[in-house]
């Protein structure tokens, strides 16, 4: 459930700031009448999302166990790109963000209301896609449905509040320090899902090596208790990983984790102005 309303809450919050800030724009701009209009390309988007994450839920439903597993596996391994790309992506695009949306619908509202509706979706959709891609790859490591399903309902409600907050200036919220550390948490994530499907992939028998352990801690980590079903469903950490899994999640999470935590690099500073040269007098 943590995992999922952790992707809830980022993927919420990332579209609620999208929308706040369209909604502030036109606000401010005297532009009211076009409120709808941006509402209109939210709802299409919403709908997209659900559609999509149906859709997948129904395909997978519709195959045997071996495509069953293929189907995981290549939606898992998906996930695991967008959300990296996510995390890397909003960690420089946070600061900017506010400024681009605005030249955007700017833009947009000198095409007409064709426009201004395609951006409000373009926008929102992008985040909704990846929520119910990222929903669809966590519910596989789950014995239940309903479980990630409350998860990300809680992060996307939470994710509304705040954004309502941050609109109203009720909330002040350091963006940068939010995005870095739910970043930080999403990659160990992300790292569990592309462990995961490597296990689907083993077990629809694309690759070998299913029978061969890395190493066995369920005498350490029982499969019964609370924490290891916090540690499976969070991190996907479990007792008995494959050779190819364990290294799977190492490949990925070390360097994405390294990569993410360095230093965003500086700009080189411009050189100074040079004083003009004083006149040079005869004496």
């Amino acid at each position: 459930m943590f995992a999922s309303y952790l992707i809830g809450l980022r993927e919420g919050l990332e579209a609620t700031l999208v929308v706040s800030i369209l909604v502030a724009f036109l606000v401010k701009s005297d532009r009211r009448d076009r409120l709808p209009l941006v509402w209109a390309g939210v709802t299409a988007a919403v709908v997209l999302s659900v559609g999509f994450g149906a859709l997948l839920t129904f395909t997978a439903a519709h195959l045997d166990s071996r495509q069953h597993e293929f189907f995981d596996a290549v939606t898992s391994l998906a996930a695991t790109v967008f959300v990296t790309f996510m995390v890397f992506w909003m960690r420089t695009a946070a600061r900017r963000m506010s400024g681009e949306l605005r030249e955007k619908l700017s833009e947009a509202l000198q095409l007409g209301a064709g426009a201004v509706v395609v951006m409000a979706f373009l926008t929102v959709a992008r985040e909704g896609l990846e929520t119910a891609l990222l929903w669809f790859a966590a519910v596989q490591g789950a014995t239940t449905t309903a479980t990630p399903l409350i998860g990300i309902s809680l992060g996307l409600l939470t994710a509304v509040a705040l954004g309502w907050g941050i609109y109203r200036s009720a909330l002040r919220i350091n963006l940068t320090k939010f995005f870095t550390w739910t970043g930080l948490l999403l990659i160990l994530v992300a790292a569990g899902i592309f462990k995961y499907g490597v296990h689907d992939l083993q077990e629809a028998g694309v690759v070998g090596g299913l029978a061969t352990h890395a190493f066995d801690i369920s005498g350490v980590l029982d499969p019964s208790a609370w924490y290891s079903a916090l540690l499976s469903g969070m991190f996907n950490i479990t007792a008995q990983p494959t050779v190819l899994e364990t290294i799977a999640w190492v490949v990925y999470a070390v360097p994405v984790l390294v990569l993410f935590l360095l230093p965003a690099g500086r700009r080189p500073a411009k050189p100074a102005a040079k004083s003009p040269t004083p006149p040079v007098t005869a004496s």
